[in-house]
C-alpha cells in the first residue's frame, strides 16, 4: 500500500471498471487486489469474506472462471506474441511477461492505457519482466490502428485474447472485429481466444439482483442483448465469419476461489436456479478456416 499513498486519487476511472476490480479483488487473479486497493483509495479497500450475497458471489466466480479458462487455453499454446483487447485494468499481459518469454501487446482505449501505465509503475513487479511488454492505446475496431500494432510483433504467429469486448459490440461492430482478426490471423497464422461467448439473458435465468447502478448501465450499453442466443448460434456466427472452434476451455468451478464463498451465499432456491440455468457463458480457441 506504500506506493498507492504516493500517487493520485482515480476518480476518473469509469463505473465498470471499478465494480469490475472490487469482484476481482477478492479473486486470486494476479494483481487484482493490489490493482482494487489503488483504484480505491485513499479509501481503504478490504474484502469482505463474510458477506453473504449470491449475486455478488456469482458475478465474481464468473469474472475468475472467465480469466482463468483464457489462461488455460493460453498456456497451452508455444507462440510468443500475445495481443490483449481492450484489457481493462487486468494484468495478464504483466503476470505472462514476467512468468515467459513473451512479446505481449496489452490494448485498451487512451484513458484506460493511461491509468495503467501509472498503475505498472505502482507495482514493483512492473520493471522486472522476462518477456517484453508494451501497453498501447487501441479502438479495437479501427482495422488501420490494429494492423499497425500487430506489426509491432516479429515474425511469426500471433495469439489475440480479449474478455469481455464482444458484450459491446452491436453484430455489425463484431463483424468488423471478425474481419480484422481474420485478416491478420490469415497473414500471420495463429489463434483468436475469446471469453466472450455469453448467451441472452443470462441474469435472469439466475435470479441476479444488481443494483440500481449496475442496472441502468447493463440497459445503457444493452450488454445482455448483445450476446448469442445459443452456443450454436455464435459458432455458426464465427463460422460465417471465417474461423472454427479449435478448442473449449474446460475449468472445475469447485476448484476456483470464489466457488467456497458463493456455496456459502446460495439458498435452496439459488440452488435449483443454477442448475436449471444450464451454461450460459464458454471460452473458445478460434482458428481461421
Amino acid at each position: 500500500m506504500e506506493q498507492v499513498r504516493n500517487r493520485r486519487e482515480f476518480t476518473s476511472v469509469s463505473p465498470s471498471a471499478r465494480w469490475m476490480m472490487n469482484w476481482k479483488g477478492y479473486t486470486m487473479i494476479p494483481y487484482a487486489r493490489k490493482v482494487a486497493e489503488m483504484l480505491e483509495y485513499p479509501q481503504p479497500y478490504i474484502p469482505d469474506f463474510n458477506k453473504r450475497d449470491f449475486t455478488f458471489w456469482a458475478s465474481t466466480l464468473g469474472l475468475e472462471s472467465r480469466y482463468l479458462s483464457i489462461d488455460q487455453l493460453l498456456n497451452e499454446l508455444d507462440i510468443p506474441n500475445i495481443l490483449e483487447l481492450s484489457a481493462g485494468y487486468s494484468f495478464r499481459s504483466l503476470h505472462f511477461a514476467r512468468q515467459k518469454g513473451v512479446y505481449y501487446i496489452d490494448t485498451d482505449l487512451p484513458e484506460v492505457i493511461a491509468t495503467k501505465k501509472e498503475f505498472l509503475h505502482c507495482l514493483p513487479e512492473g520493471t522486472n519482466t522476462i518477456g517484453k511488454l508494451e501497453l498501447l492505446p487501441l479502438d479495437a475496431l479501427n482495422a488501420e490502428q490494429f494492423f499497425e500494432i500487430v506489426s509491432h510483433f516479429p515474425p511469426g504467429e500471433v495469439i489475440i485474447v480479449n474478455e469481455g469486448l464482444l458484450g459491446y459490440l452491436k453484430p455489425h461492430e463484431k463483424e468488423k472485429l471478425c474481419a480484422t482478426i481474420h485478416a491478420v490471423l490469415t497473414e500471420r497464422g495463429g489463434y483468436w481466444i475469446t471469453g466472450d461467448i455469453f448467451l441472452n439473458h443470462k441474469n435472469r435465468k439466475l435470479g441476479l439482483r444488481y443494483n440500481k447502478e449496475i442496472s441502468e448501465f447493463n440497459e445503457l450499453h444493452q450488454t445482455d442483448l448483445n450476446n448469442f442466443e445459443s452456443f450454436t448460434e455464435a459458432q455458426k456466427f464465427f463460422n460465417r465469419m471465417g474461423f472454427v472452434v479449435d478448442k473449449e476451455a474446460k475449468l472445475k468451478y469447485s476448484d476456483l476461489s470464489a466457488f467456497s464463498y458463493l456455496k456459502k451465499s446460495m439458498t435452496l432456491r439459488d440452488f435449483i436456479k443454477v442448475k436449471l440455468s444450464g451454461r450460459i457463458q464458454a471460452t473458445w480457441r478460434l482458428s481461421v478456416v
